[in-house]
């Protein structure tokens, strides 16, 4: 009876000894998780205010693009106007010179592609 005694006793240590092992390492795991969501919850606001400056800056630039569209259009029709009765309008331009002109204002009214990174 005395060893039944003594080994009931010694199994209760050894419960109680697990259960205070496994509480503590609970009370650990909850405190790292509760640090790790103020960590993320940190980073999701921050990436908040990026995308939000992002999205900003990328309405401004299409702004631009919209204002600097509209200025050429005026333009063309402020030259087109101005050479209606120009004699040297009615002449042909060298291919060469055509072409140049063409791929420049071409490159001008090329979107702007704000996603990828400049070179």
């Amino acid at each position: 009876m005395n060893k039944s005694k003594i080994l009931g006793a010694t199994l209760i240590v050894v419960i109680f000894v697990l259960i205070i092992y496994f509480g503590y390492n609970n009370y650990q795991e909850k405190n790292r998780l509760k640090n790790d969501k103020l960590e993320l919850t940190y980073k999701i606001e921050h990436l908040q205010q990026t995308i939000a400056r992002n999205n900003q800056i990328i309405a401004d630039n299409e702004q631009s693009k919209r204002e600097l569209e509209n200025q050429s259009t005026e333009r063309q029709e402020q030259i087109n106007e101005q050479l209606k009765n120009n004699d040297c309008a009615g002449q042909l331009v060298p291919v060469s010179v055509s072409n140049s002109l063409y791929n420049r204002a071409q490159n001008l009214r090329q979107p702007t592609d704000t996603s990828t990174p400049a070179k």
